[in-house]
């Protein structure tokens, strides 16, 4: 029985060390880890590999569940997956154990509540949006595209194609940006 450790934050700047830490003190044989959102298991490659050559009678061991997942349907598909190789979920800080009843009650039960915190922030961050653009201090990111020198080049001669390979941008953001 191998133990695989999984390591996740959801962006470059945060650390992992603490994970990595409990992880190895948890008895991980291997320990894979990336820097990625959680919200979906979309380009999440060091998940994928795991998920991709873990056997029967392995555990794949997480610190707590959101680490692994942030939706329901996310974690279900993950645990059908382990499951269907005869391998097991394990949580070191949480008592999750898929092998046992028990384990996979609550590992349920926390996957619902760890769904229903992304719920909740996703709506305060969409609150406050509304709220700051209501004063006027939302103004949306800023944009990426100069439409001054988009203008500019057109002005010297220059085509949409070319326009747009010299900027690095999208054809159609020039045109957008020449009709507007």
């Amino acid at each position: 029985m191998t133990r695989i450790g999984y390591g996740r934050v959801s962006s470059t700047d945060q650390d992992l060390s603490i994970q990595l830490e409990a992880l190895k003190r948890a008895g991980c044989d291997i320990i894979r880890s990336e820097k990625v959102s959680g919200t979906s298991t979309k380009g999440r490659d060091e998940l994928a590999t795991i998920l991709d050559f873990i056997r029967s009678g392995d555990v794949l061991v997480v610190t707590r569940i959101d680490r692994l997942a942030r939706s329901v349907a996310d974690l279900a598909s993950i645990v059908r997956d382990l499951e269907s190789k005869g391998a097991a979920l394990c949580c070191a800080e949480q008592p999750i154990n898929t092998s046992t009843a028990a384990g996979k009650a609550f590992q349920g039960m926390l996957a619902v509540f760890a769904e229903f915190e992304t719920n909740i922030r996703r709506e305060r961050q969409m609150e406050g949006i509304a709220a700051a653009k209501a004063a006027g201090v939302y103004k949306g990111r800023k944009a990426a595209i100069d439409p001054d020198e988009v203008r500019r080049l057109r002005d010297a001669g220059l085509g949409g194609s070319e326009i747009a390979r010299r900027l690095g941008i999208g054809r159609a953001s020039v045109y957008r940006l020449l009709v507007s």
